[in-house]
């Protein structure tokens, strides 16, 4: 895969984070006014971006049987690796630190920053579109359960209300039906599903310059704990999940998908769960932030072995 077109697609996409970073820093917005723009992100773009993902591609059966597929390969790779970080940290969990790196290290920004890069660089490959829409499902089903689990240490995030009940799942409860019927919205409503669906990732980058405004960065490089899940998100999971389908007897595009996507940084869910339950944000912030902007460099390395 062509290095200098990756690197530039991956730098386009942070180059929308600076807008935010200077209107959080000339004062234009107020650093409390950042929850509203993630609440904006998560419970309108989001689930655009889901219905978005389906109406790209007519549902066919092999198409069906391969998303099936990926979402089981994506959900049972991403709770290997989870409970993988989970054996390895877990006599350190009195410190949030390695909660957080455990689940940053797993979970990634495969929606707002996933689907866009694939756009770019599998053209050819309209399906993995939708493969992005099961591998989100699956990571949000993790991330409002076992992910919530490692964070809080309490057991009732264990529960089929949470595996339900998050805006994700509710989109593809939505979505799904409509793409197996064949059933499309009308233009007008289409016209604004896409503009909601493709402005999520815009949004999510400014959201990170506004994010990336508030902290010091000498304490941001210095946060040994960031660097850590960096290391495992960026380069040690994707390597994980391509391995774990070169040798199956699937299609380039299949494969290339997963490794795109697993390539992704760590998601800004993970911030927002840490700020939920009050567990590790300052490392969650740091994280999403550091692995965000050395992406840059590992994504295109990395996807040169395809």
């Amino acid at each position: 895969m062509d290095f200098t077109l990756t690197a530039l697609n991956v730098i386009i996409m942070l180059a929308y984070a600076v807008p935010g970073f200077i209107f959080v820093k000339t004062k234009l917005i107020d650093q409390s006014h950042i929850a509203s723009f993630s609440k904006v992100l998560l419970y309108v773009c989001q689930p655009c971006l889901s219905m978005y993902s389906f109406n790209q591609v007519d549902c066919t059966p092999g198409l069906l049987k391969n998303m099936a597929l990926f979402f089981v390969l994506a959900f049972v790779l991403e709770s290997v690796a989870l409970t993988l970080l989970w054996l390895v940290f877990r006599r350190r969990y009195s410190n949030p630190i390695y909660r957080v790196c455990t689940v940053a290290g797993v979970l990634g920004n495969v929606g707002f920053f996933g689907v866009p890069l694939l756009e770019a660089l599998l053209p050819e490959h309209p399906e993995s579109i939708a493969y992005s829409a099961v591998f989100i499902v699956a990571m949000n089903i993790i991330s409002w359960t076992v992910g919530s689990l490692i964070l809080t240490g309490d057991r009732k995030y264990l529960s089929i209300r949470k595996l339900f009940l998050n805006p994700p799942t509710i989109a593809l409860c939505i979505s799904l039906p409509l793409f197996i019927l064949g059933i499309k919205f009308p233009d007008i409503i289409d016209t604004g599903v896409t503009l909601l669906g493709r402005m999520s990732t815009p949004l999510c980058m400014l959201i990170l310059g506004m994010r990336l405004a508030t902290v010091r960065i000498n304490d941001l490089l210095k946060d040994k704990g960031a660097y850590m899940a960096s290391a495992v998100k960026l380069i040690v999971f994707p390597l994980v999940a391509y391995a774990s389908v070169y040798f199956l007897p699937l299609d380039y595009g299949f494969k290339a998908t997963m490794f795109i996507l697993a390539s992704c940084p760590t998601a800004s869910v993970v911030l927002n769960l840490s700020e939920l339950y009050g567990r590790g944000q300052k490392t969650a912030a740091d994280t999403v932030l550091i692995c965000t902007m050395l992406c840059a460099v590992t994504i295109p390395l990395l996807l040169l072995v395809l």
